[in-house]
């Protein structure tokens, strides 16, 4: 056969040379060379890594909210990233709004549904109970299966307002009544306290925001220590995903939790367009290279946008280079260098290793960085 692009002389992140042909906006075959027809050819002359597209778990893109928002192509195809998933930037009544927009971009956008109707149009959206409908939810379910993934929902003291747990309760009632959808929490200040918003999680769930520098944490601030019951949860099978935000990230918790043995599952941003222009998120890259600082291997960095991610969230055809995924596939080089990363509490680390994004290519389309 005649393939539609032929990428030559790749590396994957472990240096394995590697070729892929793609076809139909798929991946039709991956081999350390291909010696096929192809109606054009993308040879990195060895010089680049190849790796399934980047996926970025939790971010903000729908463009016509205000308190948080960006652009899908400005945060994903611009900066490596092939897919998004916006994390519970709207809830039933405008999801199908931003779907309208989300379907106009390059990049592939999903959407976790804000479990208030609303979603994050002022910052107490759970603090309303009225607000969750589960009924408008598993409608927006039926409608949009293939762009909502699952739901959202923000407990912390500023969103809930006198609910406590409540709202994590009707998520996860939300939850088992719609086939246990990937649930994503969001933590931060008390009330609710972690123990217990922990303690309602299960096996799969996503806890965003999981290396916060903030007293109500997973870090003690008392002992320098990883708290038990973070172990457990974390024991049990929640999924600690970065959520890098402007407000979640800290060297030092994130350090902390390495030296401990215990890792994020995932990494993603929490970005929108305030983090991205003035930071100190910018991108996914530079949160890559923030966990590489930390003590992360490239290698697994890669997996936690790619492989992890797509399983946690159920994108079964995207995530890996093998024959039958999707034609999303992201170019990038690791440059010695110097850069200064901050996190989001200020505290620095110099990154020595860069890793930046070359092309992007969704289903087959390739797009220049």
């Amino acid at each position: 056969m005649t393939y539609d692009l032929l990428i030559k002389n790749g590396k994957t992140i472990d240096g394995q040379p590697i070729e892929i042909a793609l076809s139909d906006g798929k991946i039709a075959k991956t081999a350390a060379v291909i010696d096929e027809e192809s109606k054009k050819i993308l040879d990195l002359e060895g010089k680049s890594f190849v790796s399934a597209g980047w996926i970025d778990d939790h971010v903000h893109c729908f463009e016509k909210m205000t308190l948080y928002y960006d652009f899908p192509d400005e945060i994903g195809v611009k900066k490596g990233v092939t897919s998004v998933i916006d994390a519970g930037t709207t809830g039933a009544e405008n999801i199908h709004e931003f779907y309208d927009l989300a379907v106009q971009a390059k990049t592939n956008v999903y959407a976790l549904a804000n479990i208030s109707k609303w979603g994050i149009v002022e910052q107490d959206e759970l603090a309303d109970l009225t607000k969750i409908k589960e009924d408008l939810i598993k409608k927006v379910l039926a409608e949009l299966p293939d762009f909502v993934i699952g739901i959202k929902a923000r407990m912390s003291k500023t969103v809930i307002g006198d609910n406590g747990i409540t709202p994590l309760e009707l998520a996860k009632k939300i939850q088992k009544d719609n086939n246990n959808l990937p649930l994503m929490v969001h933590i931060g200040s008390a009330p609710p306290e972690l123990d217990e918003i922990l303690a309602h999680m299960s096996k799969g769930d996503i806890l965003t925001h999981c290396f916060n520098g903030k007293p109500n944490g997973i870090l003690d601030q008392k002992t320098g220590k990883i708290k038990d019951f973070a172990w457990a949860a974390f024991d049990k099978g929640v999924v600690f995903d970065i959520g890098h935000g402007t407000d979640s990230f800290n060297f030092n918790v994130a350090e902390t939790a390495m030296k401990e043995g215990m890792k994020a599952e995932t990494i993603s941003t929490d970005i929108y367009i305030r983090n991205r222009e003035n930071g100190p998120v910018y991108d996914l890259a530079t949160t890559m290279e923030k966990l590489h600082v930390v003590g992360y291997d490239w290698t697994e960095i890669i997996e936690k946008v790619t492989a992890v991610p797509a399983a946690t969230f159920h994108l079964d055809t995207k995530g890996r280079l093998e024959a039958g995924y999707d034609a999303d596939l992201t170019i990038f080089t690791i440059e010695e260098g110097s850069k200064t990363l901050t996190d989001s509490n200020g505290f620095t680390r110099e990154a020595k290793e860069l890793i930046k994004p070359v092309k992007t290519i969704i289903g087959g389309a390739v797009y220049d960085n």
